[in-house]
């Protein structure tokens, strides 16, 4: 028998001739069940199994799932044809070291302001790496410096052509941009008011792709997304996890469907398998992972330790986990005294506390005199500042939601991190801690502070968190406090 496989572009594969019995096996071997689908009208009216396929019944795939679809049709009997429609491509990289960039210094304000720019061990292997695979993900933990490795990576491929640098925040823009400058290349930014064209590298928020992508398909867009990628071979997705995001696969494996040079950076990779998969298959395979505890060793990143600090409350009072959640963030004397002790700990440095919701983060304001409250409403370039004034000034606090401040954002001099009813993501947890470990010239270790509840819904989530730490080598204590 005979069937033949289409590789349309970097991303999509197509097998036509398969025989409904074979589909049906491919369709179950990329299926997984989608947490939480249980819930879902659809699954109890049974229009829905709560499940999601990366092979679809009329044979669509994906390219980097190719190794787990090409057993299966093969012991099936079929002389499989293939149909390589890629634009074909050759690149030739020098290998990166040590000194490849000592004729740069660092910028002002960095803990080596001034000094050559030697690329450390960890990093030169991520980029050599990322350059002879040319697709794939790498898994380096904050403040390993993923700003450094992408610009580094980019002017490496600015001979082939432009490169694309997707991050999830604006601030994140800003960051990254301060590094490409560093280096003298030739960079520009997309996203709100600064919409940069023609540059040879762009940094840009998926955000504001996935908008340049609505107004072209609605003919409003001052330039299409295909004009704008015009002559892009390489794009960079920074903290690369979010690419489980639907908005942010369709954009990959849609318009950045023929980008050869596809690569991903993140401290962390989804917990779930169908959520790795969907990375995976929109970036390309795992190419490595920088290890904390080596870091850690290196005095790269500072040493931390974990206090779980469960608040004794009202124990299996509440019959839902969003009524719990609602009362442990709401309630007025819980508040009260968690402000009290976070003053206690801003005594010993700079102090980050992460809250869930914004009502949350008002509230510890309100109560904690000389402290900054951190949300999506305040202007990027004031975050910024307020983060920055961490390096001159002890004893602030800063107060912020976890969706602007626990991913990427470069934080110096914390030397305490409060996690405030962090939940049970894997990627949150982590990621958040992340925001600590930095080091600088006066600190190489940070308490990390994990202010949660006995109450049923914290109780659970504090134990698939207490295994997070342990997976990631965080030495922690329990302290049970009434209050």
């Amino acid at each position: 028998m005979d069937c033949k496989l289409v590789i349309e572009d970097e991303c999509n594969v197509v097998f036509q001739g398969l025989d409904p019995d074979t589909k049906r096996k491919l369709v179950k071997v990329l299926e997984y069940e989608v947490p939480g689908a249980r819930f879902s009208p659809s699954v109890r009216l049974g229009r829905w199994n709560g499940k999601q396929s990366y092979f679809s019944i009329g044979g669509r795939s994906y390219f980097n799932a190719l190794d787990k679809l090409l057993p299966i049709v093969q012991d099936a009997g079929y002389q499989i044809d293939i149909d390589d429609q890629r634009i074909p491509h050759q690149f030739e990289f020098e290998r990166v070291t040590e000194t490849s960039y000592s004729h740069k210094t660092w910028p002002k304000g960095h803990t080596r302001e001034g000094e050559p720019i030697l690329i450390r061990e960890h990093q030169i292997g991520v980029i050599n790496d990322s350059l002879q695979n040319l697709q794939g993900v790498s898994i380096a933990p904050t403040g390993s410096g993923k700003t450094l490795i992408c610009s580094i990576i980019s002017h490496q491929c600015e001979k082939y052509g432009r490169t694309l640098v997707i991050v999830p925040s604006k601030d994140l823009v800003t960051q990254t941009e301060s590094d490409y400058v560093n280096l003298g290349l030739d960079v520009g930014v997309y996203f709100g008011d600064r919409k940069e064209y023609d540059k040879t590298h762009t940094i840009c928020t998926w955000q504001s792709l996935e908008n340049m992508h609505k107004h072209t398909r609605d003919g409003s867009a001052d330039i299409t997304i295909d004009e704008y990628l015009d002559g892009v071979v390489c794009v960079i997705v920074d903290e690369c996890h979010k690419g489980k995001s639907a908005v942010l696969r369709q954009l990959l494996t849609g318009p950045l469907k023929n980008v050869p040079i596809r690569l991903g950076l993140t401290g962390t990779m989804p917990e779930e398998d169908h959520d790795k998969l969907a990375v995976v298959c929109c970036i390309g395979p795992m190419l490595g992972k920088i290890e904390i505890s080596t870091l850690q060793e290196k005095g790269i990143l500072a040493k931390l330790h974990v206090n779980i600090w469960q608040l004794q409350d009202v124990g299996d009072a509440f019959s839902s986990y969003a009524a719990e959640l609602k009362w442990l963030c709401t309630s007025k004397s819980r508040i009260t005294f968690i402000a009290g002790e976070l003053e206690k700990i801003a005594e010993t440095g700079n102090t980050l506390v992460l809250v869930d919701r914004i009502e949350t983060g008002k509230m510890l304001h309100s109560l904690i005199q000389g402290s900054v409250f951190v949300d999506g409403s305040m202007k990027s370039k004031d975050r910024k500042t307020e983060y920055d004034e961490v390096a001159e000034v002890d004893g602030k606090i800063i107060i912020a939601t976890y969706g602007v401040a626990s991913t990427g954002i470069n934080i110096v001099r914390i030397y305490n991190m409060v996690l405030f009813e962090a939940g049970k993501s894997f990627v949150r947890v982590l990621q958040s801690i992340g925001r600590g470990i930095r080091v600088s010239a006066d600190k190489d270790f940070v308490n990390v502070y994990d202010i949660c509840s006995n109450c049923k819904f914290s109780k659970r989530h504090l134990t698939k968190r207490k295994a997070h730490y342990k997976e990631a080598g965080y030495p922690s204590t329990v302290k049970k406090i009434n209050y």
